[in-house]
């Protein structure tokens, strides 16, 4: 379910607290990039976020997982620096570099020192426009991935998730593994990986936050001397996919004492205008633990999973709606029932009003520590970006939440929910469950 929980970090943002005590502005360098910037001169430390649309959903055709490998490959020398003198000039100058990919981004995080600030940019910049991808990098990386999809194939969740995720999205990238298969990662070249370094880091589909001891003229220079020799476009992003959801049930064969299931169907967009009533009947229904419906239904009152949630994902190119619970092989069939008759009844009864104050109170009183830390608010700031909310929205945030009535919670319950419509797809050796597809 890795892949699942970072499809999530979007709809996280939903927990920002109230009132953040941050100012937020935004400021444009004279070479036309754009970032959102919170000044924190009280420590001499900056806290660098950028993001690129597309990440792996950018990979071409048959190189599934090369834009993974040649994320992995960024910190793996650049410039004149080989891998090892990378890392040693990175470590003397106390900076921090984190490159990661998803289906939607690529995302790279950088800390650094006041005092160091130039170097440690000219460091990452050799690192954005001019790595190595040295060929004994490329294998030793390489290997590290393909050691990670073996492990995959042998977890319950993740051949869940992967079969759920082929069945919904067909052959859209989202239905396929981000970081590629054995196959097509042991094909992948050099010019594969330039080919997707070119695809993907570019200034089109950019988004930059900074947070901590720097001022909007310096962070305005500075963006330029980062990002100004980047490619101008992207590659362009793969279509929406139409979601391809009907009410079966798949079953995966494998030899494990408790099967695994995913469960879903076609979620909501977060610039939907009733994102915001599906959000809080989602939380009553089952992201809000053991407070929720269907934790009360399938674990406390009947004992057929530790555990069981319901999440609304929302990437950029498609959306669903989805949940996960792990059972005995014997009573994964009864609690596949339960799943269903929780799901018909708050399509067909809703939520009481005792649930959404519940929900209301919880979502804008409990004030997660989000803002705790320049690092964090960084984080934060870009994928707020990314999300297309605006700049004001952690001082809206609870002020929209509160103004979500009942009727409207229940309403979207009656549209959103659909009972007929759930697709699970179920690993493992359930007892009396076949596959109805």
């Amino acid at each position: 379910m890795t892949r699942l929980f970072l499809a999530l970090c979007a709809t996280i943002l939903l927990s920002l607290p109230a009132r953040a005590a941050v100012d937020i502005q935004e400021v444009t360098s004279p070479g036309g990039i754009t970032a959102w910037l919170v000044e924190e001169p009280s420590i001499p430390f900056t806290a660098l976020e950028l993001r690129f649309r597309g990440g792996t959903n950018l990979d071409r055709e048959g190189k599934r997982g090369a834009v993974n490998l040649m994320t992995g490959l960024l910190e793996e020398g650049a410039a004149d620096l080989d891998a090892r003198g990378f890392a040693v000039a990175r470590d003397n100058l106390a900076a921090s570099f984190d490159f990661d990919s998803y289906d939607d981004a690529v995302s790279i995080s950088a800390r650094f020192l006041s005092e160091n600030r130039d170097d440690a940019l000219a460091l990452l910049r050799t690192a954005l426009v001019e790595p190595r991808f040295d060929q004994d990098a490329l294998d030793r990386v390489r290997a590290q991935v393909l050691a990670g999809i073996r492990s995959d194939l042998k977890d319950p969740d993740e051949i869940a998730s992967n079969a759920f995720n082929a069945i919904v999205y067909g052959d859209h990238p989202y239905g396929t593994n981000d970081t590629g298969t054995v196959e097509t990662v042991t094909a992948l070249t050099r010019d594969d990986i330039l080919q997707a370094h070119q695809d993907v880091l570019a200034r089109s589909n950019l988004y930059v936050s900074a947070v901590g001891d720097i001022t909007a003229d310096k962070l305005g220079v500075m963006l330029d001397e980062l990002l100004g020799t980047l490619p101008e476009e992207a590659a362009p992003l793969p279509p929406r996919v139409e979601i391809a959801t009907e009410g079966d049930i798949t079953v995966v064969p494998y030899d494990t004492p408790q099967s695994v299931a995913i469960f879903g169907h076609r979620g909501i967009d977060q610039d939907h205008p009733d994102f915001f009533a599906a959000f809080i009947l989602n939380n009553i229904f089952g992201a809000s633990g053991f407070e929720s419906r269907l934790m009360t239904e399938v674990r406390e009152k009947r004992g057929l999973t530790y555990g069981i949630y319901s999440f609304l994902v929302s990437k950029d190119l498609a959306e669903v709606m989805v949940g996960q619970l792990a059972s005995s092989n014997e009573r994964m069939p009864e609690a596949i029932e339960v799943v269903k008759a929780e799901w018909a009844r708050v399509q067909a009864e809703g939520v009481t009003a005792e649930e959404v104050e519940a929900a209301k109170t919880y979502l804008t009183g409990a004030y997660p520590l989000r803002f705790d830390g320049n690092g964090r608010i960084a984080n934060i700031l870009v994928g707020m970006q990314m999300t297309g909310l605006p700049i004001d929205y952690a001082e809206t945030r609870n002020d929209r939440i509160n103004a979500v009535p009942l009727e409207e919670i229940n309403r979207v319950a009656s549209e959103l929910m659909q009972p007929d419509a759930l697709r699970f797809v179920v690993v493992g050796q359930p007892e009396g469950l076949a596959s109805t597809n």
